[in-house]
């Protein structure tokens, strides 16, 4: 294991933790917005990883959901969703993450990418070039080939085109599959892929900080990922990811 993943498999076990000693406690809500809230534990979670990090390589950038830190000259950049799912989590849905994802910038090199689900104790990582894992144990995509075989998550975000783009896109795909889910977490979705739990994800309006370490785990699996720019929110990504079999390709197109 490389120095890059103990710091990074550390830094989300120690967020976890601070986030599962808050769990079901009251929240400080930062900001409520229209489809999203943000909450104080956002923040402090994210400051728990963001030190942890630096203090082991200070002249690595921070690019975060909650803001940036660290050298912005710095070629490694640690990419962090301090939680995935932070409606789940205030509403007391027990269906949430942490994410961090590492790359070189100088080169466009992806790294490594830890997820952590702390209410399962459960930590999926992927360091390059080795096998990617789930509490240590080998994982692989599913190998289910038939769309009516599948059990697909589809994402719907936050504005109003997002979410028409993404009921047309839902009804595209819902009476082909066996069934769909709705989950709440961009990063567990990619990681249930990574280990066969789900056969693909689709979602119109997506973050990097969502989907970068989710993106190794499920390529490292044998799975797919396309991302393209999204054609409904500038500055954000659309993404179609499977387990490698389906019939997905074009899918964004």
């Amino acid at each position: 294991m490389s120095e890059f993943l103990e710091i990074a498999k550390k830094a989300a076990r120690a967020s976890g933790q601070l986030l599962k000693d808050n769990y079901g406690k009251e929240k400080v809500v930062d900001t409520f917005e229209e489809h999203d809230i943000k909450l104080q534990l956002d923040v402090m979670s994210q400051s728990l990883i963001s030190d942890l990090i630096l203090a082991a390589f200070p002249d690595h950038s921070i690019l975060g959901e909650e803001g940036d830190a660290g050298s912005e000259s710095g070629d490694y950049q640690w990419i962090i969703d301090p939680i995935d799912g932070t409606v789940n989590y205030f509403f007391g849905i027990p269906h949430f993450c942490v994410s961090i994802a590492l790359r070189q910038q100088s080169t466009d090199q992806w790294i490594l990418g830890v997820i952590y689900d702390p209410m399962m104790d459960e930590l999926w990582a992927v360091d390059v070039g080795s096998e990617p894992t789930l509490n240590g144990s080998p994982i692989s995509t599913s190998d289910r080939g038939k769309m009516s075989e599948a059990v697909v998550t589809v994402g719907f975000s936050k504005t109003k085109d997002a979410m028409e783009a993404g009921f047309i896109r839902y009804r595209e795909i819902a009476s082909q599959v066996r069934k769909s889910r709705m989950m709440g977490s961009a990063a567990l979705a990619l990681a249930y892929i990574a280990c066969g739990r789900l056969d693909a994800y689709i979602e119109e309006v997506i973050s990097l900080w969502d989907i970068a370490a989710g993106k190794l785990l499920v390529e490292a699996a044998g799975g797919r990922v396309d991302l393209i720019d999204s054609n409904v929110t500038k500055g954000k990504l659309s993404i179609c990811s499977w387990n490698g079999k389906l019939p997905l390709e074009n899918t964004l197109s």
